[in-house]
Parts: structure tokens; sequence; C-alpha cells
């Protein structure tokens, strides 16, 4: 954090200092108005005992009107309904539903164990993208769990996250991370076992379109590096992922639609997605086969407070313990369990049998951090415009 910026904790105690003198210098005012008011009325008014009361109700209405907000309940929190209760806004992403309707009921218990405070959570789960922009145009997260650092980028430069959230969380506030993986039919007819194989002539692909799916531009990462990577050149890139661009015929919107498409209308000969999402369908019955490629991109998905929203309801406290408690064991194991791959080194010990070894990951920052990388690949007119453009 700059020197520009305000540190969030001593912004607080400035707030609360000047609140508590404010209050005091009023609560003097009106005592000294009160004696002198009841002086006076009792001197000239037989009715001295009943003005002093009126008097008195009407400076204490005056008070209260006057008196800063929160002054008496020190959670701050606009959906609080008593100094015992707190409300946090939670926005996540679709597939990290399952793992927070475990983990959201251990924190809460937890804060009441050592806060005797009651904890009420509005939860929010769709799309990265979508989310963004619920945010953006008046959805009030307090904390948000977005699939892309773009997409915390773009509160930043909307003004409801400050630069450098990135370091206010451990592990450069990734809290879930994936790989990218290729599903294939059964038996695989069509032998896939690397990222080459998807520009075979004949290998029909199905992935989402990266100009609306966060997913579908990882998708184009691990395709992009899975050449730059490996000693290839740019050009070499584009003309590989030209070729399995070539190969997808139908670029769904999301990666739900992508998925309904190859498991539940029998489209394309491979899917591209998540690791974790193939793991996930596999445990809920799905019959599924599918391959991790060995050179592979680091699916990095962070965690960030709301600033401008937690100042706003006076959160703060509360959203950064709850941040901080999504990198325990606990709440590791329960990201785990849905298939991802965990970022806690105690628990990754527990679970690396589990998970194929990759030979070459790579991240979003070795191409260039997420804004080069929109303005590179996906922003009108980019690559990625071009590749399609292409498309015979």
């Amino acid at each position: 954090m700059n020197q520009g910026q305000h540190n969030p904790k001593s912004r607080k105690y400035l707030t609360e200092l000047v609140q508590t003198y404010i209050v005091k210098a009023l609560h003097a005012a009106r005592q000294w108005r009160v004696q002198l008011i009841g002086n006076w009325l009792y001197k000239y008014s037989s009715w001295g005992v009943a003005s002093l009361f009126f008097v008195g109700v009407s400076l204490s209405i005056m008070m209260a009107a006057c008196s800063p907000p929160n002054a008496n309940n020190p959670t701050g929190n606009a959906g609080a309904t008593s100094q015992s209760d707190v409300t946090l806004n939670f926005v996540s992403y679709s597939v990290t539903n399952a793992a927070y309707q475990q983990i959201i009921p251990k924190f809460i218990e937890q804060w009441k164990k050592e806060h005797n405070q009651n904890v009420t959570f509005n939860q929010s789960y769709d799309g990265s993208g979508s989310q963004t922009l619920a945010v953006i145009d008046g959805k009030e997260a307090d904390v948000v769990h977005l699939s892309l650092a773009l997409d915390i980028n773009k509160l930043v430069q909307a003004g409801f996250i400050q630069p450098g959230w990135e370091k206010e969380a451990p592990n450069d506030a990734i809290v879930t991370k994936s790989l990218d993986a290729i599903a294939i039919r059964e038996g695989n007819p069509k032998n896939i076992k690397t990222w080459a194989d998807l520009a075979r002539n004949g290998v029909n692909v199905v992935t989402p379109d990266p100009r609306t799916s966060g997913g579908a531009r990882w998708n184009f990462l691990s395709l992009w590096g899975s050449v730059t990577k490996t000693g290839g050149n740019e050009n070499q890139a584009i003309d590989f992922t030209s070729k399995v661009y070539n190969n997808a015929p139908l670029l769904p919107k999301t990666a739900r639609n992508a998925t309904e498409l190859f498991f539940n209308d029998n489209k394309g000969d491979v899917l591209l997605n998540y690791e974790n999402e193939m793991i996930l369908l596999a445990k809920n019955g799905k019959k599924i086969s599918y391959v991790v490629p060995d050179v592979n991109i680091s699916i990095d998905n962070p965690v960030a407070v709301v600033d401008k929203n937690v100042d706003k309801h006076g959160t703060r406290a509360i959203a950064e313990a709850f941040i901080k408690f999504l990198y325990t064991p606990e709440s590791q194991r329960e990201f785990t369990k849905l298939g991802f791959r965990p970022v806690d080194l105690t628990v990754t010990k527990e679970v690396e049998s589990k998970f194929p070894k990759i030979k070459t990951v790579f991240k979003a920052q070795d191409l260039g951090g997420w804004d080069e990388i929109q303005k590179k690949f996906f922003d009108e007119g980019a690559i990625f415009d071009k590749i399609r453009a292409k498309k015979s």
C-alpha cells in the first residue's frame, strides 16, 4: 500500500476517536443548557418543572439526530439488528457454492465462540464476470471470491477495492486453484493425450467463448502457453491456437453451457474445462474420462475485501477474519473435496497422491499479468479476434 493511501485500522481508530469527543462535547453542552434554562424557568415560571421536562426531551431528540452514525453500535453494521448481530454480504462464482455451505457455518461457530457475536451471511453465487458487474451495479458485497484477478481489477478500477488488494491476504490473495483439463469420450476414440492433439483434423472441440467466459480465457491461455512455455514463439502459438479454434464450430457463452453441450447434448469429441469441474462431475455420479496435460496453467482464484462496502457497513474486521479463515486447513480441505488443489501446504501433503503431477505449470503473471493479457488477447481487435477472423 502506497503512502497516499490510508491505513484502514488507523482510519477506523481516528473515526472512533473523533466520534467520542463529539459525543462528549454534545453531552456537556446539553447539560449546561438544561441547567441554564431550568434556572430561568424556575425563576420566571410556575411551570418550571414541566417546562424543564419538555426541554430535556427536546434536547434528547436533537442529540439523537446530531449524534454520529453507529456511536452506540461498535460493529457499525448496517444490517445488524443489535450489537450482538452482524451481517456479511458474500459474493462468489458458482462452482464454490458447495464448499461454502460447509465453510461458512464453521466460521459462524468460531466467531460466536471468540467474540460472542452472531453472524448472518447473505450469499450469492453466479458466473464470475456476472458477479463483478453486479457489484459495480450496486450489489453491496463485503467479500468477493472470483474466478480471475481480472475481475478483481475491474472492481479496483470502479473504486470498490483499493489497489494492492493482492497483498492483503496470504498467497497473493489466491485462495483456490486448479488446472485445465480435457474431457474425452469413453475409450478415448480420438486418442487425445496432449494439447497438440486438439489441432488435428477431425477433432471436434467444445470450449466457451473467451470474450464472454472467464473459464474460456484460462483455456485459451493454456493452449497459448503450451507453445510459448515449451520453446515455441508467438507466431507458432497463433498458428496452433488458430487450428484448435477452427476445430471448435460452436463457442458457448459460458463454461456451464459448454459442459451441457458436451455431456447432455453429446456434442464434440473433447471438452476443455477446469480439473476441479471434472473431479466434481465424477463425484456427483457423471461417467467421465479426462486428461490433465503435462504443460498447464495454474488457474488461480482470488479473494478480496470490498473496501468501499465494508467501510460503509462497518464490517472490515469480520470480513478480514473470514478471509483469514479461508486459508485454514479446515477450509482448504472443503475446497479440496470439490476438486480444487489446496494452497495450504499441510493439506497439499495430505492430498498430493490424489492429483496427477504436472511437469510444467505457468501462471498468468508469466504471460504479463491480467491487465496485459486482456489487452493483448481479449480486447476488441486483439489476438483472439484476429484468430476468429481467420477461421475457415
